[in-house]
C-alpha cells in the first residue's frame, strides 16, 4: 500500500520530493524515485507485502519498464506462478508490484482484465522503450488516482494535494462540480474541486504518449445479462463460495491485520470467516460514543452491544474507541484536509483508525455490501415506486384498493404510503433529486448569483439523467443499484474508506468488493436483493449460518456518527459560529440570509434541516482548512 505521484517533462527531484511528501501518511515506511529524461516517478510505501525486497519503483530485467503501485494485487502469487511458467523472471521474493511489470509485458494495456488481476490499485507504468506513461485505476474505484494536463505534459498523484503541489498545476475552482456537492455530499469523478485536476474513473486507464492523452475502459458495470432459472438459495450458495475466497485472499499479507466490527451483518460476517481461517485471536475494532443512549445514540449504542456479542462468540481481541462531541468538532478540519475536497458523508472511519493504527496495519471491513445487495432508501423505493406507477396507470389514476396498497410493502402504512406517492415519478432523476440534500430550487436560493454564473448552468437532475441513460439494468432496483455503484460507491463511500484510514496509515480491504462478487451479484434480479421490508435478502441467506439470528434480524444501523444529535445540542454554538456571516463572507459563495434562515428554522424546532446544515458546515470547514 503506497501513495504514488509523478510527472512528465522538466522538473527537479526537489519538486518530485515535494509532491511525494504530501503522501507520507499513505506510506510512512519508505520512499522511492525513478527519474529519466522524460518522466519522474515517486512513491511512498506502507510495507504490507514482501516487506524486505518489495521496494518501489520496480522494473523488468532490462529496466525498460518501471512501475509504482498504490494498493494490492491479492492474487499475485497465482499470477506470478503463471508468469514464471511463461518464461518471466522475477528479482523480488514475492512483490505484487513486480507482478504488474510482467503482466503488462505479457498482456499489454488490458492486463487487469486479461489476467484476472484481483485487487485495489492505482498504478503508473512507464514504458521507456515506447516513451509512454500508462495510469490505471481498479475496477470499482477503491484506490484513487488524479491527474492534470499542463501543456504537452501530465502530472498525477494518489491524492489531489500531491498533484497541486506541482508548481504548474492550476488551483482554479470548478464551480460546476461544487454545485453538485450541495446535492450529493461529494464531488463526482471525473471532476474534482479544481477545474484542471481530474480523477481517473474506476475501471479505466490513461495513456500519455508523445504529448497526447487517451483514456479507455478495461472493465465496467454490467447488469444486462441476468441469470435465468436460479433460486435465491442457489444464488446465496454461489455468493457464499465467492465471499469465502474473497476473505481468504484479503488475509494474505506480511504484517499484523485485524477487522472493523460494528456489530452489523456485513462486518460481522467478514469477521466470522476470518476467525475460521486463523488460530490466533483476531483483533477487532468498534466505534462508540460518549453519550447516554437516546436519539441517534440509541442505535449506535447497539453497535457496541452487538460487536461485543460477536467478539465474545468468536473469541476476538476486541478494542473500542469512544468518541466525544468536542473531539469530533476539533478534528473536523483534519478530516476535510484528508479529503482535499468538500465532503459531508460518513466520517467515522477517521476516528476509529486512530485506534487501529496502534495495533495493526491492515483491517478488513464490510463496506460495499449495501451498494451490491440493496439497503439505502433509494434502493427500498425503487420497486415500490415502479409497482405504484404501474398500478395507477392500470387503474386510470383512480385510488388503489387496500390490497394493492399492501402490495407496496414496506410503503403500505398510511404515512409511508403518502411518502411513496410524494416521491413517485417515472423519471428516476426526479425522485432521486427529492432525496438530495438541496434540490435545484433550494440551491438557487442558497448560492450567490456570482457563484451560479460560474457553474455554467450546472444541473444535478441532468447529471443523474445522463447516468441513467447509460445504465444496463433491466429492472428498477438494479437500475438504482447501478447508479449508486457508479456514483455513490466510488465518489462517497470508498473515498471515506480510503482517505480516512490512509490518513492514519491503515490499509482497508473490502471482501464484498471483489470484482467476481460484483459481476455475479449484478446479474441477479432485484427481487432477490430486496423483498418487501427485507433488505439484502440473498446476502442474508448467504451468511446467516455465520451469525446469531438476533444479529441477522437486527435493523440496519449504518456506520455513521450521531452528528445530527450533537449539532442540535452540545455543538450548537460551534455550528452557529462556523456558519456566521463573518465566516461565510470569506468566500461569498453562500447567500448569508438564507443560511441564517435555515439555522433559525432548524433550532426553533420548526423543521429538521440536519442534513442541510451538516452539508454547509463541512463545506465551510473545508474552505477554511484547504483553500483558506
Amino acid at each position: 500500500m503506497c501513495g504514488i505521484c509523478g510527472f512528465t517533462g522538466s522538473g527537479t527531484l526537489k519538486l518530485l520530493q515535494r509532491m511525494n511528501r504530501k503522501l507520507t501518511h499513505r506510506g510512512p515506511d519508505d520512499e522511492g524515485y525513478r527519474i529519466d529524461a522524460i518522466v519522474r516517478l515517486g512513491m511512498r510505501r506502507l510495507a504490507i507485502v514482501d516487506v524486505e525486497t518489495g521496494k518501489q519503483p520496480v522494473s523488468n530485467e532490462d529496466k525498460s519498464i518501471w512501475v509504482v503501485l498504490n494498493g494490492e494485487i491479492y492474487n499475485h502469487v497465482e499470477l506470478r506462478e503463471s508468469l514464471v511458467k511463461r518464461g518471466h523472471k522475477f528479482s523480488t521474493h514475492h512483490s505484487d508490484t513486480e507482478t504488474i511489470v510482467h503482466l503488462y509485458e505479457e498482456y499489454g494495456d488490458l492486463w487487469p482484465a486479461k489476467s484476472g488481476a484481483n485487487g485495489m490499485f492505482g498504478v503508473a507504468i512507464w514504458d521507456s522503450s515506447r516513451n509512454r506513461l500508462v495510469l490505471y485505476r481498479d475496477r470499482i474505484g477503491k484506490k484513487p488516482l488524479y491527474w492534470s494536463r499542463i501543456g504537452q505534459d501530465i502530472v498525477f498523484g494518489s491524492e489531489i494535494k500531491a498533484v497541486v503541489a506541482h508548481d504548474r498545476v492550476s488551483r482554479e475552482l470548478d464551480y460546476g462540480a461544487l454545485y453538485h456537492y450541495f446535492s450529493l455530499k461529494n464531488i463526482s469523478a471525473p471532476a474534482t474541486v479544481y477545474l484542471n485536476v481530474k480523477q481517473l474513473l474506476p475501471g479505466h486507464y490513461l495513456v500519455w504518449e508523445n504529448g497526447e492523452i487517451k483514456i479507455e475502459k478495461y472493465w465496467g458495470l454490467d447488469f444486462s445479462h441476468p441469470i435465468e432459472g436460479i433460486t435465491a438459495e442457489e444464488a446465496a450458495g454461489e455468493i457464499r463460495e465467492l465471499f469465502e475466497d474473497a476473505v481468504r485472499l484479503r488475509m494474505q499479507c506480511d504484517v499484523p491485520y485485524g477487522a472493523y466490527l460494528s456489530g452489523g451483518i456485513d462486518s460481522s460476517s467478514v469477521v466470522s470467516l476470518m476467525a475460521r481461517y486463523q488460530s490466533q485471536p483476531l483483533k477487532t475494532f468498534c466505534l462508540g460514543y460518549a453519550e447516554a443512549p437516546h436519539g441517534q445514540f440509541l442505535g449506535k449504542a447497539m453497535d457496541i452491544k452487538y460487536s461485543r456479542m460477536m467478539s465474545k462468540q468468536l473469541g476476538t481481541e476486541h478494542y473500542e474507541y469512544i468518541l466525544s462531541y468536542d473531539e469530533f468538532a476539533d478534528r473536523l478540519p483534519d478530516v476535510m484536509r484528508s479529503f482535499d475536497e468538500p465532503f459531508s458523508g460518513t466520517i467515522s472511519t477517521f476516528f476509529l483508525s486512530t485506534l487501529i493504527r496502534s495495533h495493526v496495519k491492515v483491517a478488513l471491513s464490510g463496506d460495499g455490501a449495501d451498494e451490491l445487495f440493496g439497503s439505502y432508501l433509494a434502493h427500498r423505493l425503487a420497486l415500490p415506486i415502479d409497482r405504484y406507477l404501474r398500478l395507477i396507470q392500470s387503474r386510470g389514476n383512480s385510488k388503489l384498493s387496500q390490497a394493492e396498497i399492501v402490495s407496496l410493502e414496506p410503503f403500505h402504512t398510511p404515512d409511508q404510503y403518502q411518502f411513496l406517492k410524494l416521491m413517485a415519478n417515472p423519471d428516476q432523476a426526479i425522485w432521486r433529486m427529492r432525496l438530495a440534500v438541496f434540490d435545484e430550487i433550494e440551491k438557487h436560493r442558497l448560492l450567490t448569483k456570482d457563484f451560479l454564473a460560474a457553474t455554467v448552468n450546472a444541473n444535478t437532475a441532468t447529471f443523474y439523467r445522463g447516468m441513467l441513460e447509460e445504465t444496463s439494468a433491466l429492472d428498477p432496483l438494479n437500475a438504482a443499484l447501478e447508479i449508486d455503484q457508479k456514483e455513490l460507491l466510488p465518489n462517497q463511500v470508498l473515498p471515506f474508506v480510503d482517505r480516512l484510514s490512509m490518513a492514519h496509515s491503515i490499509e482497508v480491504r473490502c471482501p464484498f468488493l471483489d470484482y467476481r462478487i460484483i459481476e455475479y451479484v449484478n446479474r441477479l434480479p432485484g427481487s432477490m436483493k430486496i423483498r418487501g421490508a427485507a433488505i439484502k435478502y440473498v446476502h442474508r441467506l448467504a451468511v446467516q449460518d455465520l451469525l446469531p439470528q438476533e444479529l441477522v434480524d437486527r435493523p440496519k444501523e449504518g456506520f455513521v456518527q450521531p452528528n445530527y444529535s450533537w449539532m442540535k445540542s452540545s455543538l450548537k454554538p460551534w455550528v452557529v459560529g462556523t456558519l456566521s456571516e463573518t465566516r461565510l463572507s470569506r468566500h461569498g459563495f453562500l447567500n448569508e440570509p438564507r443560511v441564517a434562515e435555515l439555522l433559525q428554522a432548524h433550532y426553533s424546532g420548526a423543521t429538521d434541516f440536519s442534513a442541510k446544515i451538516w452539508n454547509l458546515l463541512c463545506f465551510q470547514i473545508w474552505y477554511e482548512t484547504v483553500i483558506g
